[in-house]
């Protein structure tokens, strides 16, 4: 059975916002490796990888749900920020963009009473609340040390040891039906 056109199309505009995050991501790791801060810079590359990887669980969905993916312009993302608190500021703001996204993906999934669309969508909800809770975090760590060079350097060296997520997986980069 094919996918409903409606949610294709939807999937389509959600696999655009993920490499629309991606790309964002990557322009705020390129901003933080401009100023010697590369714990901050491997922290934005990691979410830059996941985010793709976001976009690839989609598309292989998609096509294994008998939908067409097609691909559209990624829009322009910013490059300068004040400081690192606007960074991620902007990722807080960003991620719950990202998560309004998804739950009006799961509404429609309901509304066309597609339940394997809505099963796949849980991952989602679930990624976007500790999406939201971490960036959130970093903020409110970033607010305590303010503009202190030693408290950047430390949380430099913690964002530095984020390891790569489970998800950048061999599996996500098959083509849909191959394991």
């Amino acid at each position: 059975m094919s996918i409903d056109k409606k949610m294709e199309t939807a999937i389509n505009g959600q696999i655009n916002a993920e490499m629309h995050s991606a790309y964002l991501y990557l322009s705020m790791a390129s901003w933080f490796e401009a100023r010697s801060l590369n714990g901050f810079a491997h922290w934005m590359r990691t979410q830059y990888m996941e985010e793709t990887m976001h976009a690839m669980k989609f598309y292989n969905f998609l096509c294994e749900r008998g939908g067409r993916v097609l691909l559209k312009p990624i829009g322009e993302v910013p490059t300068e920020w004040k400081d690192q608190i606007e960074v991620f500021e902007e990722v807080v703001k960003h991620e719950a963009l990202v998560t309004g996204l998804i739950n009006k993906l799961v509404r429609l999934a309901r509304e066309l009473d597609d339940y394997a669309t809505d099963s796949f969508l849980n991952w989602y909800v679930d990624e976007q609340v500790e999406e939201e809770d971490t960036a959130g975090a970093i903020v409110a760590k970033l607010k305590l040390i303010a503009n202190d060079g030693m408290g950047i350097l430390q949380m430099d060296g913690e964002l530095g040891a984020r390891a790569v997520s489970a998800l950048v997986s061999p599996t996500i980069m098959n083509e849909p039906g191959k394991a």
